[in-house]
């Protein structure tokens, strides 16, 4: 277990955090991670004409029950953003936002990389954080299990929060806690910030099934159980149970 995964902060930062929240596990597991370590958290959603969708649809869920879980969660939790970038489906070819098969492209890359996704996001965050006051920006990219996507790599976000800290004349700070862990790590993580009660609540109401199935349910949660987001969830599941 990595030293990011056993250290919580016992006093909270007076700083604003906002978080990038699709409603997936990984920025589920971000924002309890935000909501240890900040007095004031925000959450940050993106509709890009995502085939999963759904995704979106259970971000209110999935915030309402994790105010519930802990009374701190639940004073600390503030508002919610939801910013509109069609054009970013409108100039992507992708399985992502386009009704096709998911494949692996001439570049090794799966086609579901949506070039650039993460820096708009990152930028459009840094533009909403500048607005609410807030300092650090959270974020769920990952080098461990990423699938190869340039824009979740570590080079990649500490290039974002440079470009964010002097474009803005403002220090910005990019947390990634996840970066250096793999999916088990992240399910044990879960459990290690909330316990049991919150490890279920990832398992049952986050998202990451790139088709957006939300009929079939699986031990690790529910998703099409095929695509590569559920294969590396379903994997990360079993090793994790396996411990």
């Amino acid at each position: 277990m990595t030293t990011a995964m056993t250290t919580l902060a016992a006093t909270p930062s007076y700083d604003t955090a906002l978080v990038l929240f699709s409603g997936g596990q990984d920025s589920t597991v971000c924002l309890a991670w935000a909501l240890e370590r900040f007095a004031r958290v925000e959450t940050v959603g993106f509709d890009y004409g995502q085939r999963h969708i759904v995704e979106m649809e259970v971000r209110p869920r999935l915030r309402a029950r994790m105010a519930a879980l802990k009374p701190e969660w639940g004073d600390r939790l503030g508002d919610d953003h939801r910013i509109s970038l069609d054009a970013l489906a409108a100039i992507s070819d992708t399985a992502l936002t386009r009704d096709t098969e998911i494949a692996f492209a001439e570049t090794g890359l799966p086609n579901t990389f949506v070039p650039a996704r993460n820096l708009i996001f990152i930028t459009f965050a840094g533009a909403l954080a500048y607005r609410r006051g807030a300092r650090a920006i959270v974020a769920g990219m990952c080098e461990t299990d990423y699938s190869g996507y340039p824009d979740c790599r570590d080079d990649t976000v500490k290039a974002m929060q440079v470009a964010l800290s002097l474009g803005l004349d403002k220090r910005v700070t990019i947390h990634t806690p996840l970066m250096w862990i793999d999916k088990a790590d992240t399910f044990a993580l879960a459990r290690e910030i909330g316990g049991q009660p919150f490890l279920d609540l990832v398992v049952e109401e986050s998202h990451s099934c790139y088709l957006g199935d939300r009929t079939q349910r699986h031990a690790w949660g529910y998703g099409c159980g095929t695509c590569p987001a559920c294969r590396l969830r379903a994997e990360g599941y079993m090793k994790f149970a396996a411990r």
